[in-house]
């Protein structure tokens, strides 16, 4: 194992996730109005409607999909489910979900490059955010012709040890990374990347994403309006001198002679 690889598979991930929490609070923290997606669709909506939608539905399949394919343990799926199902499961879903991403994605990006009134108005944040996600989400891709060579399971074994690993703070096993297909480093080393790329971007909107989801949880908003011509402390619902009648004008003069 070279000191790169160890460096890459065994340092650099903690790194990016403690650049990604700490960076993240400091940015809400301290810069609450930049929190957001800096949306264009006011300018020009065009391929930004179906490019939008076909890349969060990717986005979100594949994210979630790597997140219980990475995290979950072979003792609990193995139960039901071989590795090498598993592995063509992923494969077979993963393909589909990258190649929607890769549209979606690809129809932004050349938005984002050659409508002019967006390029002007586009920070270059945005568009090195795009690049890097397109790139990530080719080397993705890439990787599935070299997972279908190792259809018992295998690759997909160790990326799941490793990643367990790094999440328990256990030891990494860089070696066996490093046997890995090229394509396999290259996505994971920009997957982490990405992590420490997030607070200083647009990408930190995808907290707030995650975050509405408390909404469905949240008690109802009780909104109350005061009446038209009706004078203040008259206006609550039910009482008679809510409804507006036709000495609405005489009490607008003399509140006290309504009481």
């Amino acid at each position: 194992m070279s000191t790169l690889h160890g460096f890459l598979f065994q340092v650099y991930p903690y790194v990016c996730f403690t650049v990604f929490v700490i960076g993240s609070l400091i940015r809400f923290d301290q810069n609450q109005y930049s929190w957001k997606s800096d949306s264009s669709q006011m300018l020009r909506s065009g391929l930004l409607r179906w490019g939008s939608n076909l890349f969060h539905f990717g986005v979100l399949f594949l994210f979630f999909g790597h997140m219980v394919g990475l995290f979950t343990p072979h003792s609990v799926y193995g139960i039901f489910m071989s590795a090498s199902t598993k592995q063509m499961l992923a494969v077979s879903a993963g393909g589909v979900a990258g190649a929607m991403c890769f549209v979606g994605l690809t129809m932004l990006l050349y938005r984002r490059l050659f409508d002019d009134r967006i390029r002007h108005t586009s920070h270059a944040s945005d568009i090195a955010v795009l690049v890097v996600l397109w790139v990530q989400l080719t080397l993705g891709l890439l990787t599935l012709p070299q997972s279908l060579k190792h259809s018992d399971g295998s690759a997909m074994l160790l990326l799941s040890d490793w990643a367990q690993r790094i999440v328990t703070l256990r030891p990494v096993d860089a070696t066996a990374i490093a046997s890995l297909h090229w394509s396999f480093q290259v996505h994971i080393v920009l997957g982490v990347t990405i992590f420490l790329l997030f607070p200083f971007s647009r990408l930190v909107h995808v907290w707030s994403g995650f975050g509405a989801a408390a909404y469905l949880f949240r008690p109802y908003q009780v909104m109350r309006s005061r009446r038209l011509n009706v004078p203040p402390g008259q206006d609550l619902p039910g009482q008679p001198s809510a409804v507006p009648s036709s000495t609405v004008p005489e009490a607008i003069k003399n509140p006290a002679a309504t009481r």
